[in-house]
C-alpha cells in the first residue's frame, strides 16, 4: 500500500525497504466490506411535531418525535419534497456510529438523507478522513424516494398522495427540462422560465442517467416501484426488499439491483407467559428472510447487503452467516460486500476488489469472515490503519431507531388495565412488528414513527 492504493498484490511480491510489514501469519485479507444503505455521518435530524389528533376511544401505544426533512435554501417545494437536498453539503466526520461500523469491517458505505419522499442525493464515503471532502469517494450517487405520507398534516398524507406527487413531479420535471431547452437554443424574444432547484435536480432521474433508490420491502411496495420506474423509464434500485424474493422473475427482467437489508426480523426477548403463541405468519416471515438472498442469487437478481438501520451493528455478519445457512453461497455473500455494491454504486474502479491501483480499504480477520468464531483484527481505509473497538449492542429505545425492540406497554380500554406486548422493527420511519396479549394477538404491518 502507497499514498492510499494498492500498489501491489499477489504471493511473491516483494516488500520495499521502507515498508512497514505486518506479520499475517493466520490472516486473512478482504476487500474492504460496503454497507449499501444507511444514514452514516450525517447529524441527527431535528424533531418536529406532527399536527394534534382528537381525543375519544382507544389508547395511546407509544410515540416518537418525527425526524424533520432537510431543507434547501430557495426551494419551490416543502421539506420532504426537495430532490435537490444532497448529504454531501451535511456529513460530518467522525463520531461513535462510524467508529462501531469500522469494528465491525465496514469501510465504505452508500449514506442518504433520513427521511422524507424525494429525500434527497446519496454518497458514497469512506468511514475514515478529518473532513468531509477526505471522506467523499463519489457524490451523488443516487436520488432516494420513500413511500411514507408527510407528517406535517399538509398533502400529501396519503399513500395515493405520494404517488401522485411523485408522478406530478417527475412530468413537472419533464416540462421544465423542456422549457429551458426551448430558452437555452434561443433566448431573445423568449420569456425567461423561472428557475425551479427541485424540478432541475430530477432531470438526470427523468432521463435515466441518476438512479432512483426507493425503500421498498412488502411485496406490494416493490411492485408499485417497479410499475413507476416502467412508467417513466427509470434506473432503479430497490432497498430493503424483505419479501423480493417473491418478485425475483421481474426484478430479473427489469435488471433491477436489490441493496438487500440484513436488519433480519427476529424475537428480541422470551414470551410473555400470558401472551398467545406468535401467529404463524411472523415466525414464517423470520425464517423467510433468511432465505432471500440466497433466492435472489438463483434467480439471477443483483443485489448488495445493507445493515438496514439495525442497533446493533455486531449483527451484521451474523446475519450474513444465516443467510448462508439457508441457501446463499459463502462467495456471494462476500460478493455482496464487496464487488457487488461497488459495481451497483458505480465506484467498481475504485472499491470492492483487492487490485492494483484500487484504493487500499482492507478489512482483515483471524478465521473466516462469516465464522462465528472469526475476530476482525485489522481495517484499512485509505491505506491507514484505524482504531478498533468492541461494537456496543443496542436495545429498546437505544440506536438510531428507537422504537426495534419488545416492549411491555399497559392500556386501559374501559375494563382495567391490562398487560400487552409489542415487539416493533423500525427502519426509518416504517415501523412492523407484532402486538400480543390477553385479548389475542395482531400484526403491525405498515405502522410510522409519528410524534
Amino acid at each position: 500500500i502507497r499514498n492510499g492504493l494498492i500498489a501491489a498484490a499477489g504471493a511473491n511480491v516483494s516488500a520495499p525497504s521502507d515498508a512497514r510489514v505486518i506479520d499475517g501469519a493466520g490472516l486473512t485479507v478482504y476487500p474492504g466490506l460496503i454497507d449499501s444503505y444507511t444514514n452514516l455521518a450525517l447529524p441527527e435530524a431535528a424533531a418536529s411535531p406532527s399536527p394534534g389528533g382528537g381525543g375519544g376511544g382507544g389508547f395511546f401505544l407509544l410515540q416518537q418525535q418525527q425526524p424533520r426533512p432537510p431543507s434547501g435554501p430557495n426551494s419551490t417545494q416543502p421539506a420532504g419534497l426537495q430532490p435537490e437536498v444532497m448529504v454531501e453539503d451535511v456529513i460530518r466526520p467522525g463520531g461513535n456510529e462510524i467508529e462501531s461500523w469500522r469494528s465491525a469491517g465496514v469501510t465504505t458505505a452508500l449514506t442518504s438523507p433520513r427521511s422524507g419522499i424525494w429525500m434527497g442525493q446519496s454518497a458514497v464515503i469512506n468511514l475514515s478522513g478529518d473532513t468531509p471532502q477526505q471522506m467523499i469517494v463519489r457524490s451523488p450517487v443516487a436520488m432516494h424516494v420513500g413511500f411514507t405520507p408527510l407528517r406535517t398534516g399538509t398533502y400529501p398524507g396519503s399513500l395515493m398522495g405520494v404517488f401522485s406527487t411523485l408522478r406530478q413531479m417527475m412530468l413537472d420535471a419533464q416540462r421544465y427540462r423542456d422549457a429551458m431547452q426551448i430558452y437555452e437554443r434561443n433566448p431573445r424574444g423568449t420569456r425567461r422560465p423561472d428557475t425551479d432547484r427541485s424540478l432541475a435536480a430530477l432531470i438526470p432521474v427523468v432521463e435515466g442517467r441518476m438512479p432512483v433508490v426507493m425503500l421498498a420491502n412488502s411485496e406490494r411496495e416493490i411492485n408499485r416501484a417497479l410499475d413507476l420506474a416502467s412508467e417513466f423509464k427509470l434506473k432503479l434500485l430497490v432497498a430493503g426488499g424483505l419479501e423480493a424474493d417473491k418478485v425475483a422473475d421481474r426484478l430479473a427482467k427489469q435488471n433491477v439491483p436489490v441493496l438487500l437489508s440484513l436488519n433480519l426480523p427476529r424475537r428480541t426477548t422470551a414470551a410473555m407467559p400470558e401472551a398467545d403463541p406468535e401467529p404463524l405468519r411472523v415466525l414464517r416471515e423470520r425464517v423467510d428472510a433468511q432465505q432471500t438472498a440466497g433466492k435472489l442469487a438463483k434467480a439471477g437478481v443483483r443485489f448488495a447487503f445493507e445493515s438496514g438501520s439495525m442497533t446493533n451493528i455486531s449483527d451484521l455478519l451474523s446475519n450474513a452467516n444465516k443467510t448462508i445457512e439457508h441457501g446463499l453461497q459463502p462467495l456471494d455473500a462476500l460478493r455482496a460486500f464487496t464487488i457487488w455494491p461497488a459495481e451497483i454504486l458505480g465506484v467498481k474502479d475504485q472499491l470492492g476488489s483487492i487490485e492494483v491501483g484500487k484504493i487500499a480499504n482492507l478489512t482483515v480477520t483471524r478465521g473466516d469472515l462469516f465464522d462465528r468464531n472469526s475476530r476482525i483484527t485489522h481495517v484499512f481505509i485509505d491505506g491507514r490503519p484505524v482504531d478498533l473497538r468492541p461494537a456496543t449492542p443496542g436495545g429498546p429505545g437505544q440506536g438510531r431507531n428507537p422504537l426495534t425492540g419488545t416492549w411491555t406497554v399497559v392500556v386501559n380500554l374501559g375494563q382495567g388495565d391490562r398487560t400487552i406486548s409489542l415487539t416493533l422493527q423500525q427502519e426509518g420511519e416504517r415501523v412492523t412488528g407484532s402486538i400480543s396479549g390477553p385479548l389475542g394477538a395482531g400484526e403491525i404491518s405498515n405502522g410510522s414513527a409519528s410524534n
